[in-house]
């Protein structure tokens, strides 16, 4: 493998002989891949970068929270900045295997969370123009409605929609029995629009179903349908629609839990329906009922406006 190219600033000869130390390790004894000598590669500069013209061995963890720091008010991501970490880390050990170095001031230090993204939603208008504008004339849209109304109506995962079996379905009692995470059975309610759909889905399925399939929805072909095949039969429908932002499985779940929340502010009611496990998990929406006032107060409120 290639010598590595040093940046730019002037690294002292020591620090050098020491990274090359180190990458015959990841070449000999390591074994590393090409992808993972480079990300060594990129993170060791890095702290050469920030150590300027100190030795490494002399830094301290107080060091090496500064370098953090710094490098967090650059805009790197905290999993970014755990991999650099990481990457230190596995160098001092070495150095302190092979040359004695007295400590590993990496140890202990860990990177800044980076903040989550907010679940991309669709606003309740959108959500109900979507499946109201969704044809059911034959078998595959009559299958699409259903599977969609569906998804919106319970906050179904897509591997809870493909996986869903017909013995599952209560459409008197409006309610279904889905196999979630870890194999965790809950009973959700289903809506009187997703009752509809599934109903006249249910009528055309035995001419498509084959054999002795279980699940509610099958494929073209009469087969268990994949999650894929979801993903791609919801960016058919974006585009048949006219639909410009992005639709995926999981935007009408998180519709689902948010339109509820906004309406209900039951925190704890949107938990059971989704079928997290811990309640921090549903917490998330909480976040996106903010957005939704913050909105309404910054367009209603007479003060909210600048001059």
């Amino acid at each position: 493998m290639a010598k590595p190219a040093a940046p730019s600033q002037q690294i002292p000869a020591q620090t050098l002989e020491q990274f090359a130390h180190f990458f015959r390790y990841l070449n000999g004894e390591k074994m590393a891949s090409a992808h993972t000598y480079a990300a060594y590669e990129r993170d060791l500069w890095l702290l050469a970068q920030y150590a300027q013209q100190k030795d490494l061995h002399t830094l301290t963890a107080q060091d090496i929270r500064s370098f953090v720091r710094q490098i967090a008010s650059k805009g790197l991501s905290g999993r970014s900045i755990a991999r650099a970490l990481s990457a230190w880390r596995m160098f001092y050990r070495i150095m302190i295997r092979d040359f004695h170095w007295p400590l590993n001031p990496v140890e202990g230090v860990k990177a800044p969370k980076s903040s989550k993204p907010l679940p991309g939603t669709l606003n309740s208008d959108d959500a109900v123009g979507f499946l109201e504008n969704m044809p059911d004339d034959d078998a595959l849209d009559a299958r699409d409605k259903a599977m969609f109304e569906l998804a919106y109506s319970s906050g179904l995962r897509v591997s809870e929609l493909v996986g869903l079996k017909l013995i599952e379905l209560d459409l008197p009692q409006g309610l279904a029995s889905v196999t979630g995470k870890g194999n965790k059975t809950r009973v959700v309610p289903i809506g009187h629009a997703a009752q509809e759909s599934l109903r006249h889905w249910l009528t055309i399925r035995p001419e498509y179903a084959r054999g002795q399939v279980a699940t509610v929805f099958v494929s073209k072909k009469g087969g268990k349908l994949t999650t894929r095949a979801v993903q791609l039969r919801l960016q058919h429908w974006q585009q048949q629609l006219g639909i410009n932002e992005p639709l995926y499985p999981h935007k009408l779940r998180h519709s689902c839990a948010s339109h509820l929340l906004q309406s209900s502010g039951d925190l704890r009611a949107v938990q059971e329906l989704l079928g997290h496990a811990s309640i921090a998990t549903t917490q998330v929406y909480t976040h996106l009922d903010f957005q939704h006032l913050a909105n309404v107060y910054d367009q209603a409120h007479p003060r909210a406006k600048n001059k």
